[in-house]
């Protein structure tokens, strides 16, 4: 039995630790494995993506017509956010985690046409890659297409107002985004799965617990990327971010 004081401390902080990632169950990070969460949870989380993918179809379809320039980097934000959602990374819990890729369509295109990106994105992750779930593909949605772009729109707009150094904003943007994305989705967990204890609030910070050692790195590696694919946009794409007034106040017509 520990006698000092530090070895009290140190066994109850391991017993804390054990219990925390002991009571919160595998959930596949933040793409949410097939048939984890109830049905009905399933069903309430499509229905609550439905008006924002309509919305970014929309979105689309406008910025589609309004200049067909727009295609190419509309599709290369697709391919950005398939190629670096699908790269999991194990976690130190036992879990995994993965970048999310949403915050550079954020910021180029808006939250809405995210929305659309990212659910194409997760089918065929769904499908070809058995990550996450067609049966969870509502609460997926919501958690990385629609909330963390949100957030990262959010974050970008704000920087912009306050003349924040672009790149400066694009990081904490993309940060901020993937950051988010993976506490939607903790609070998805906890309110399918409250704790005994404490209820869906504990839940939550156990779910948070779990992601936390890998998802906050990933999180910085993902606004540098993210930097990086904008300062080669402004290289080598400037008619096309003119076009979406990226560079400019002004958009340009082709």
């Amino acid at each position: 039995m520990p006698k000092t004081k530090k070895e009290k401390l140190l066994l109850k902080a391991s017993i804390a630790f054990a219990a925390m990632f002991a009571v919160a169950p595998v959930s596949n990070a933040m793409h949410i494995m097939e048939g984890y969460l109830p049905a009905g949870y399933c069903v309430a989380w499509g229905v609550v993506c439905l008006p924002f993918l309509i919305a970014g179809f929309i979105s689309l379809r406008n910025k589609t017509r309004e200049n067909r320039r727009n295609l190419t980097l509309i599709a290369m934000s697709g391919a950005f956010i398939f190629v670096i959602s699908s790269l999991k990374i194990p976690s130190v819990t036992g879990s995994c985690s993965h970048m999310t890729g949403t915050g550079l369509g954020a910021i180029l295109f808006g939250p809405a046409a995210v929305s659309v990106l990212g659910i194409i994105v997760l089918i065929f992750q769904a499908v070809l890659l058995a990550h996450g779930g067609l049966t969870t593909l509502g609460a997926n949605t919501f958690s990385m297409a629609i909330a963390g772009p949100l957030v990262s729109y959010g974050i970008y707009k704000l920087c912009e107002k306050t003349k924040v150094n672009r790149r400066v904003g694009v990081f904490l943007a993309a940060c901020a985004g993937d950051l988010f994305t993976y506490c939607v989705t903790s609070v998805q967990l906890a309110l399918a799965y409250p704790s005994e204890a404490g209820g869906v609030a504990a839940s939550a910070v156990k779910f948070l617990g779990v992601f936390a050692p890998t998802q906050l790195p990933l999180a910085v590696i993902e606004g540098i990327l993210t930097v990086v694919i904008v300062i080669g946009m402004e290289t080598y794409a400037v008619p096309e971010l003119r076009s979406i007034g990226f560079l400019s106040g002004k958009k340009e017509v082709y």
